[in-house]
């Protein structure tokens, strides 16, 4: 099954009535509280972390996204582009056609950063913020195309902070409603095309059920539990932790295609949040690569040098 955005009108009277039971295929984000909530996260997270430095600058540009989405909305009609979507991801990455808007976020962005900047975070900003527009949209469309290098990693999270708070802006807009058919390619994010940075099993109205996590647009996608995220098969699936059975962050590793992705269950800790802890649990990503297995995810503070 794959998940698709379709205008209000072509959906039938049962898909425009809300169903009682009925799985949402999509859930948007919660901009007015998506990134305090992660910035308390990762600051709890960085407590006895031995990654407590990278989590409080993490914190650091997720609290300056929240001020700058504060300082810079975003409004835009989307019908059109729905309209002419075609089955895609309204908001491809490959195709959509980015304006300045994402330019206007990076500069208000650095502009944030810098007064409590020093060092390399310093350095690289001021780097950034002397650099032509040209290079970036440049380093912008090398990210969107998983061209990573280790000279341009410094740049990557700040870079990304910004392209995901435009992303985000958008996907909270989105008009229509989402329809689950069938289809392939549901390892990626049906509203843009990105990859995800977790899977998410949660409790509420969805308890139970596993979504995946955008590391773009941040909206969430369902994906059945017991499935590989990446190739969709079931059958040499496997699940790590570093804890117990009972911890709330585990990697479900696939025998079928060599990869992995980690899942984290709400049921476990309620305030599990699907950047801040896949990042503070780097530790069992070394684990996986000893393991053999490839990451099938993206964290947007924690970009490799290349990927196959």
């Amino acid at each position: 099954m794959s998940i698709r955005i379709v205008p209000q009108e072509q959906l039938t009277g049962n898909e425009q009535s809300s169903t009682v039971g009925a799985i949402p295929p999509l859930l948007f984000a919660n901009l007015k509280s998506l990134y305090s909530s992660r910035v308390e996260r990762l600051r709890q997270l960085a407590e006895n972390n031995p990654l407590s430095d990278y989590l409080h600058f993490a914190a650091t540009v997720v609290d300056a996204q929240q001020t700058v989405l504060h300082d810079h909305p975003l409004q835009m009609d989307l019908t059109d582009i729905l309209q002419k979507a075609a089955g895609r991801p309204p908001l491809d990455i490959a195709t959509f056609p980015r304006n300045t808007h994402w330019h206007t976020l990076l500069q208000a962005l650095i502009e944030t950063l810098k007064p409590d900047a020093s060092g390399q975070v310093l350095s690289t900003l001021e780097n950034l913020e002397k650099m032509p527009v040209q290079e970036w949209e440049a380093m912008a469309s090398a990210l969107f195309n998983h061209e990573f290098t280790a000279e341009s990693n410094d740049k990557a999270p700040f870079i990304w902070a910004a392209l995901s708070l435009y992303w985000a802006q958008m996907a909270s807009q989105m008009p229509g409603k989402a329809r689950a058919e069938q289809g392939e390619h549901r390892q990626f994010c049906p509203v843009c095309g990105s990859m995800p940075v977790s899977g998410v099993v949660q409790l509420g109205t969805t308890s139970g059920l596993r979504y995946l996590h955008c590391n773009l647009c941040e909206t969430e996608w369902h994906m059945v539990r017991v499935k590989c995220s990446n190739c969709e098969q079931s059958g040499d699936l496997n699940y790590w932790s570093l804890d117990n059975e009972q911890s709330a962050i585990k990697a479900e590793s696939c025998g079928d295609c060599g990869t992995y992705l980690k899942i984290l269950y709400q049921e476990k800790d309620h305030r599990v949040e699907a950047v801040a802890d896949d990042l503070a649990s780097l530790v069992l990503d070394v684990k996986m690569e000893e393991e053999g297995f490839a990451r099938s995810s993206i964290n947007p503070f924690l970009f490799p040098e290349s990927m196959n």
